[in-house]
């Protein structure tokens, strides 16, 4: 289903997009990822939507099967695509999570700015932009996942998400589809 509406007040949920993520393999080249997602960026900043950029600085502390859990990741792993430019309106997130929402005030700080909807993108499609529209849907919120700004390292895994988690979710679409939406605004 195309991404059909963009509510009143929706945010922008940018997963991931930092220096550790974007250096790893991607099933997509990742420099049209982060040229979709920082089109998305510019376009709610000009629109004057919220903008939430997410960055994962370690791990839970739960045992995986890819062993001990409560890793830190280095400083610079951590760091913000420099082309995001943070701004000062933006809500700026650090987490061991995989969701931007599990284990930081992101529900809070959308609910205080009357959010209904928000746009999911970055890095990876079958982690932290899949659990992040997981929590998103499950918090009642309309969902939106323009699919070309967002890879996985697997194509598998990238396209098993689009194709039966993405659909129970929200609506998926392109950045395209978003841009013109918000400009019919």
């Amino acid at each position: 289903m195309p991404i059909t509406t963009l509510d009143a007040t929706t945010a922008l949920l940018v997963i991931d997009l930092q220096a550790g993520t974007t250096a790893n393999p991607s099933a997509h080249p990742i420099d049209g990822i982060i040229e979709r997602a920082i089109s998305l960026v510019d376009a709610f900043r000009v629109h004057s939507l919220p903008v939430v950029l997410a960055t994962v600085t370690g791990t839970p502390t739960g045992r995986t099967g890819h062993g001990p859990g409560g890793r830190e990741f280095p400083a610079e792993w951590s760091a913000l695509v420099p082309r995001l430019s943070p701004q000062p309106d933006d809500i700026v997130l650090q987490r061991t999570t995989w969701s931007a929402f599990a284990g930081t005030d992101l529900t809070t700080r959308l609910v205080d700015l009357g959010v209904t909807q928000v746009v999911v993108a970055g890095l990876a499609t079958s982690f932290g932009v899949e659990s992040t529209a997981r929590a998103a849907y499950d918090l009642g919120l309309n969902v939106a996942l323009p699919t070309d700004a967002m890879t996985d390292p697997r194509v598998e895994s990238h396209d098993g998400s689009v194709a039966r988690v993405f659909p129970a979710l929200g609506e998926t679409g392109t950045t395209a589809e978003v841009l013109t939406l918000l400009d019919a605004r």
